[in-house]
């Protein structure tokens, strides 16, 4: 009996770690997090570590005022799932904050945000 009971809170500590860990987390961007570009870019796109369920994940990009400076066209991209992306008009030089808010396959909130410049 002692020994199925260890047996089982064993397995409980193994299996644990890996279903709790299915979040869908900012793995990289375009342009990059905290990055200094050059050429304004015509849209942010921000590949996850998990897949997206499209009609409730999105994005929004404000300028340094605080209003919003996309074309309000977020959208997963139709072949990764894990790619969620926005168009932009050209932009100034000056720093514009990125934020993410998606909900993942697995049903999971995620939020965030990040900065990038566009120098002049």
């Amino acid at each position: 009996m002692r020994r199925a009971l260890l047996n089982g809170l064993l397995a409980l500590l193994v299996a644990g770690p890996s279903t709790a860990g299915a979040h869908a987390f900012l793995d990289r961007a375009d342009p990059p997090v905290g990055a200094a570009v050059k050429t304004p870019p015509s849209q942010i796109r921000i590949w996850f570590t998990e897949n997206l369920e499209p009609a409730f994940s999105r994005i929004r990009v404000l300028n340094q005022a605080g209003q919003q400076v996309d074309l309000n066209d977020s959208q997963a991209d139709p072949s990764n799932a894990a790619l969620l992306r926005i168009s932009i008009p050209p932009l100034s030089p000056g720093a514009y904050k990125v934020i993410w808010r998606v909900l993942s396959v697995d049903t999971h909130i995620t939020e965030g945000d990040f900065t990038f410049r566009i120098a002049p």
